[in-house]
C-alpha cells in the first residue's frame, strides 16, 4: 500500500472512532473520562493532519532533510582538552 492509501484507511479508522466516542458521549453524558477520550482523538485527527501535510510535500526534499552530511576530518583535540574521561575522572588524578 502507498502512503496516501495508508493515510486514507487511519483517516477512515479515525472516523469510525469518532463516531463511536459521539456514541459513548450520549450514553454516558460528557464526564471526564469521555472528555478525555474526545481530547485524544481531536490530538488523533490533528496528528494525522499534520501526516498528510508531510506527505504530500516533494519526495527529494525530505529526502534531503534527513542526509546529514559527517566530514572525515579528525576532530581538533584542544576541543577535549578542558573534559574528562568518561568514568574515569580528571587526567591530572588517578581514579580510585
Amino acid at each position: 500500500m502507498s502512503v496516501y492509501e495508508e493515510l486514507g484507511t487511519v483517516q477512515r479508522c479515525l472516523d469510525d472512532l469518532n463516531r463511536a466516542v459521539n456514541r459513548l458521549e450520549q450514553q454516558m453524558g460528557g464526564g471526564l473520562d469521555i472528555r478525555r477520550v474526545r481530547a485524544d482523538c481531536d490530538h488523533l485527527r490533528a496528528s494525522v493532519a499534520l501526516l498528510r501535510e508531510a506527505a504530500s510535500g516533494p519526495v527529494s526534499d525530505r529526502r534531503h532533510e534527513q542526509l546529514v552530511t559527517i566530514s572525515d576530518t579528525p576532530y581538533d583535540v584542544a576541543l577535549w582538552t578542558d573534559s574528562d574521561d568518561e568514568g574515569l575522572g580528571a587526567r591530572d588524578r588517578r581514579a580510585p
